[in-house]
């Protein structure tokens, strides 16, 4: 199986563990939330529906994503997997603003209309409990399935779980507090599904802001473009690296950048400290990185500054 291959199986595994789970969960949410009278439990079932929708979007866009490049796609197909994240990010943000609304609304009629909230039942609250012990375990799996492969979608997937365990948390608690309290703390049901929301909005932005620098072509961190440099003048025969210019393809880097050399030195060469400096930088920031390299003889380029 090639390392491609075996890539894609893990996230593929991962994801569909966690698609199945939360499938479960959000059926299981609705029934809780609508027989348990719990807008926050509602309001929850709403955030695992948008966990299951999307894991698929994980698993087709990552299967895109893990494609060779081809005639139409000279740098690969890493950036369908920044645009998987958007997506995630985007709907993140929609449950958020829908939430926000009606439950805003609720506080509102409850506040100014007088109308009566129903107390949350138990089941209510025994989904919650469950939820969190399910959400908190996909997370620490799916989490580290991200990282071992270097996937921002799984990763981004994984923080989507623990939204939801987190979102959990303040559901049990305002159930909690909405049962055991009294008929005037019944708010605090959708007081909670309002916390929610905003644990959902943060996120999403979180998600969204670094997707979209990597869509429109953001540089890479200041330090990272600095050990680059770093990494190319540890070679004494390269002279005053500069024009430097760096972005993210998905789960890869791209680097070009002008290196100068001795004016006499032969074409084979240079071409050996091509494949040298090519080496380290794909040693360090790995294999899939884009490289490209522009050699100038050092009398032409003596006056340039560095471009970092």
């Amino acid at each position: 199986m090639t390392p491609g291959n075996a890539r894609m199986k893990k996230i593929e595994r991962v994801t569909l563990l966690g698609s199945a789970a939360n499938f479960g969960l959000l059926i299981f949410k609705f029934i809780a939330g609508i027989i348990g009278h719990s807008a926050a439990m509602v309001a929850d079932a709403v955030h695992s529906l948008s966990d299951f929708i999307t894991d698929v979007v994980v698993i087709v866009f990552v299967r895109i994503a893990s494609k060779p490049k081809d005639i139409n796609h000279d740098y690969g197909h890493g950036k369908y997997e920044t645009l998987a994240t958007v997506i995630i990010g985007s709907a993140l943000m929609t449950v958020g603003i829908g939430l926000i609304w009606n439950n805003g609304y609720k506080i509102y009629d409850y506040y100014f209309n007088d109308v009566m909230l129903d107390s949350p039942g138990k089941i209510a609250l025994i989904a919650a409990v469950v939820s969190i012990a399910a959400k908190e375990s996909l997370y620490r799996m799916t989490v580290k399935v991200g990282k071992q492969v270097n996937s921002q979608v799984v990763v981004a997937n994984a923080w989507h779980h623990r939204s939801d365990a987190f979102s959990s948390v303040c559901t049990m608690l305002g159930i909690a507090g909405a049962m055991t309290l009294g008929e005037q703390w019944r708010v605090l049901d959708p007081i909670a599904a309002l916390f929610v929301s905003a644990l959902i909005l943060r996120l999403a932005w979180k998600l969204i802001i670094p997707a979209i620098n990597e869509l429109l072509e953001k540089s890479l961190p200041s330090d990272t473009e600095q050990e680059i440099i770093s990494i190319i003048c540890e070679i004494a025969e390269i002279y005053n690296p500069h024009n430097l210019y760096t972005r993210r393809i998905g789960n890869s880097i791209a680097i070009e950048l002008h290196i100068c050399v001795d004016g006499d030195m032969t074409v084979s060469r240079s071409h050996e400290l091509t494949k040298i400096i090519e080496s380290r930088l794909r040693e360090r920031f790995g294999q899939s990185t884009h490289i490209m390299l522009h050699i100038e003889p050092v009398a032409d380029c003596i006056d340039t500054i560095t471009n970092l």
